[in-house]
C-alpha cells in the first residue's frame, strides 16, 4: 500500500513582488543585506557539497535568457533569469528572474519566488562580501560607474557590510545620476555626481562598474585605477561584455567565483585560459590570502553564480515563513491514489457538470 503523503504537499509558497517588498522593508534594506549577505557567506564556506556547473544560456541579438541550478544533496534550487540591455528604451527591465527551491529527497518545490527584486539584493551582497575580504581596510568613498537599476542596492550594501559613506557617481546618461542620487538621499550618504569617469575615480578605495550595455567596453583604462584600490566589476557578466581595458587586469590579483564561468563570461574573458585567479570561496574559507597589503589591486570578476541565488532563496524561505508576505499555491496535483491521476480530471470535470466544488 503506497504511503499517504502529508498533507497540503500540493500548496507552494509563492512570494510575488509586492511580499517581496513587503519582506525586505520590514526586515529593513540594511539588515537584510547583512543577513543574506551571511547565508551566502556561510554556502561559500561549505562550497565542496553543491553540485556546481555554469548557466545554461540561450544567446540572441537582443539579449541572454539563462537557467542557474545548484544542489547541496538536501535542497536543489535554481534561477531563470534574463539580461536584454535595450529592454529600458521599452519601459522594460533588463534582468527579470524567478527562483525555485525543491526537496531533493521527493523532488517536490518548496518555495517560488520572484527574483528581479532578489536578484538585485543578492548580486549586492555577494560584492560587499567579497570585498570584506579583498577591499582596503578602512574604505570610505565607494565610486559606482553605471547608476542604473543594480547602482543603489550596491551602495547599501556596500555601507551596510563595510561602512561607506561616500560616493561618487558617474553615469553616461544623467538622468540616471540623478535618480541614483535622489534614491539614495537620506540614507546616510555624501554624494557626489560626477561628470566623467575619470573624475569619478579621484580619490576613491573602491571602484563599482555596473553598466548594462552588452559590448566590449573599456569602462575603465589602466590610467584610471591607482595602487591599492579594489574594483567591483559587475556589469561584464556574459560572453562579448566586458568594462575594464586588459591592462587592468594584467597587474591586478583576480578573484573569481567559478572559473569555468567567469573564463567565459567575465572580465578574464580577455585574458588567456590559464591565466591565474583566485576562487573568492577558498579565501572565505581560510585557504587562500585575499588582501595582503596597502598597495595591492584586488579586482572581484564577479558574473553571479547559482549558490548565490540557492542562498538568497534559502534565507527567503527561512525569513518568510513565520510571516504573511507569501501566497499559496496549488501547484502539485495530489490525488488520493498518486497512479490515478486522470481518475482526479475525471472527478474534477464530474463535479464541474454537477455544479459541485472540486474534490480529488
Amino acid at each position: 500500500m503506497t504511503a499517504k503523503p502529508p498533507e497540503n504537499v500540493n500548496i507552494v509558497p509563492f512570494v510575488s513582488v509586492d511580499n517581496m517588498m513587503k519582506l525586505v522593508l520590514s526586515v529593513g534594506i540594511e539588515t537584510f543585506l547583512q543577513e543574506l549577505a551571511g547565508f551566502i557567506e556561510a554556502d561559500f564556506r561549505r562550497w565542496d557539497l553543491f553540485d556546481k556547473t555554469p548557466r545554461i544560456a540561450s544567446h540572441s541579438a537582443e539579449g541572454v535568457i539563462e537557467l542557474m541550478p545548484t544542489s547541496d544533496g538536501e535542497v536543489y534550487g535554481f534561477k531563470y533569469v534574463n539580461g536584454h540591455p535595450k529592454n529600458f528604451k521599452e519601459g522594460l527591465q533588463t534582468v527579470t528572474g524567478f527562483g525555485v527551491l525543491s526537496r531533493v529527497d521527493n523532488g517536490y518545490p518548496v518555495l517560488l519566488s520572484e527574483m528581479t527584486i532578489l536578484t538585485a539584493l543578492r548580486t549586492a551582497a555577494t560584492s560587499a562580501m567579497a570585498a570584506k575580504y579583498l577591499a582596503p581596510k578602512g574604505a570610505e568613498c565607494m565610486t559606482i560607474i553605471g547608476n542604473g537599476a543594480q547602482s543603489e542596492f550596491q551602495a547599501m550594501a556596500f555601507k551596510a557590510l563595510l561602512g561607506v559613506k561616500k560616493l561618487r557617481l558617474y553615469d553616461i546618461d544623467l538622468a540616471a545620476t540623478e535618480k541614483c542620487t535622489r534614491n539614495l538621499a537620506g540614507k546616510g550618504f555624501e554624494i557626489v555626481g560626477c561628470a566623467s569617469a575619470e573624475a569619478a575615480v579621484e580619490g576613491t578605495q573602491i571602484i563599482t562598474t555596473v553598466t548594462a550595455d552588452k559590448q566590449y567596453a573599456t569602462i575603465l583604462t589602466d590610467n584610471m585605477v591607482g595602487s591599492g584600490i579594489h574594483i567591483n566589476a559587475v556589469g561584464g557578466d556574459c560572453p562579448g561584455k566586458t568594462e575594464l581595458h586588459n591592462d587592468i587586469l594584467l597587474r591586478s590579483d583576480i578573484f573569481v567565483e567559478y572559473p569555468p564561468q567567469t573564463r567565459v563570461e567575465g572580465e578574464i574573458q580577455q585574458l588567456p585560459a590559464d591565466h591565474p585567479v583566485t576562487e573568492l570561496w577558498t579565501v572565505i574559507a581560510g585557504n587562500a590570502v585575499g588582501r595582503r597589503d596597502a598597495r595591492q589591486t584586488t579586482l572581484f570578476d564577479s558574473v553571479g553564480f547559482a549558490i548565490e541565488d540557492f542562498s538568497a532563496l534559502r534565507y527567503v524561505r527561512e525569513k518568510v515563513a513565520p510571516t504573511a508576505f507569501f501566497d499559496r499555491l496549488d501547484m502539485i496535483a495530489d490525488p488520493d491514489d498518486p497512479r490515478d491521476l486522470f481518475g482526479m480530471v475525471l472527478r474534477a470535470d464530474k463535479a464541474a457538470q454537477n455544479g459541485l466544488p472540486i474534490a480529488i
